[in-house]
């Protein structure tokens, strides 16, 4: 088979990485990809958001699949376009993305299909916004409605953070026309989760628990990001919670879907507040989560191309996916002043040295080359992850990795897998 993955990010040389140890693949491609892919498949300099061009190269190289990773194309469409030609790729269409391009329509959903989340409002009008702040009291969260890259979020601590944060996204000053509509919601309390299942629109397969870290900084303190950590299994996850996670959450949300004529096929993600044995819905994402997909693949023990190509043909019936008993951690290294402007240029040092650690690997999300050498070209720039025999074994591995990386004003959490530890 030949395969094309579309991305450049963590995620995307992850499933190049897991995509490539299968013995179904002749030839690999990788659009954009980074110089983490390049070792692993043949990159293509095409952007995300370059459809035409992709479903070109698509037909001229007789891809026989195709692999979606970012947000961005599925909400632009491109597994329309492609099925619309005749060819098979693995992601939701542009309607069943919008679960994930409109946090307004994903909250009605919920609400409609008795999903449980927080109680919430829509709002493009300052006054109206003001109101619902007042009746629901602080701490509370004001999102962006459409895609902001994982950070559209704003826990506001104070009645003024949340007015500022609605002023902001309203006027196009945050997050440009993303936040031309805001969605408000109560906030919640807990232990957060990240769960995803794959599915064909009718069967769905859960993937292994796992928990993100979106705060900058040590404690989940400072600003949002894309997420800078990762581990699985997340022991928050026990039986029972991911039982009402398939049942409350996951089966009425896809159901919910066909019943709204966007059926849903490929991976959805649910963001999950657990609290007192009890869970509630943050988000829906529309794809695999970066970092989590960097140590769920790690985890993965069999090929994850049937499972993807079955997906794609609209039918998981006799597929299932098996996991190493092993824990993964991913640590991400970011630039100087990400989530905010940051450096780009910096000569990365050490990557052949983590590399060369045992169940070590090193995933590349915002690298280029310059001059033979790997420099950082994005706000997260790599993904350390590890295996090990349990969490605090993997924390210990992924942290020797980065302890033997470096650049100027490199910046990363300690504390990446910590609430693992505290629940063994």
């Amino acid at each position: 088979m030949k395969i094309l993955v579309i991305g450049g990010g963590g995620r995307e040389h992850a499933l190049v990485w897991k995509i490539s140890q299968s013995p179904l693949v002749d030839k690999l491609y990788c659009a954009p990809g980074n110089p983490g892919t390049a070792g692993l498949a043949e990159n293509v300099a095409l952007r995300v958001d370059q459809l035409d061009e992709l479903l070109e190269f698509a037909k001229v190289n007789s891809i026989d699949l195709t692999v979606v990773g970012p947000e961005q194309p599925l909400s632009l469409g491109i597994v329309d376009l492609f099925e619309a030609n005749g060819l098979k790729i693995f992601g939701p269409s542009k309607d069943a993305a919008f679960i994930e391009g409109s946090k307004a329509f994903s909250k009605d959903l919920m609400h409609k299909y008795n999903v449980p989340t927080a109680a919430y409002g829509v709002f493009t009008d300052l006054a109206e916004a003001e109101r619902f702040i007042d009746q629901t009291g602080a701490p509370i969260v004001v999102k962006a409605d459409g895609l902001a890259a994982g950070k559209g979020v704003i826990i506001a601590r104070t009645r003024d953070e949340a007015l500022d944060a609605v002023r902001d996204m309203l006027s196009g000053n945050a997050f440009g026309s993303a936040g031309s509509r805001v969605v408000i919601e109560e906030f919640l309390t807990g232990e957060e989760a990240s769960f995803l299942v794959i599915t064909d629109g009718r069967q769905i397969i859960p993937l292994a628990s796992a928990q993100d870290h979106k705060a900058i900084f040590d404690g989940d303190q400072g600003p949002n990001t894309g997420g800078m950590g990762a581990y699985s299994p997340a022991p928050v996850v026990t039986a029972d919670i991911h039982e009402k996670a398939m049942r409350q959450v996951l089966r009425p949300a896809i159901d919910g879907m066909a019943a709204e004529g966007r059926p849903y096929r490929g991976v959805l993600y649910a963001g999950l507040m657990v609290k007192d044995g009890q869970v509630k819905t943050l988000e829906f994402n529309a794809r695999f989560g970066d970092p989590e997909c960097q140590p769920l693949l790690m985890r993965m023990k069999s090929d994850i191309v049937p499972v993807l190509l079955a997906v794609a043909n609209g039918d998981l019936a006799g597929l299932d996916i098996e996991w190493h008993d092993k824990a993964a951690v991913c640590v991400v290294m970011a630039a100087a002043g990400y989530p905010g402007d940051y450096r780009k240029g910096d000569a990365i040092e050490g990557l052949e040295q983590a590399a060369s650690l045992e169940d070590v690997y090193v995933f590349h999300a915002g690298t280029s080359t310059r001059d033979g050498s790997c420099v950082t070209n994005g706000g997260r720039v790599l993904g350390v992850t590890a295996l090990g025999g349990t969490v605090k074994e993997a924390i210990a591995g992924a942290y020797a990795g980065v302890a033997r990386i470096s650049w100027p004003g490199v910046q990363y959490r300690s504390d990446i897998g910590r609430k693992a530890l505290d629940r063994v």
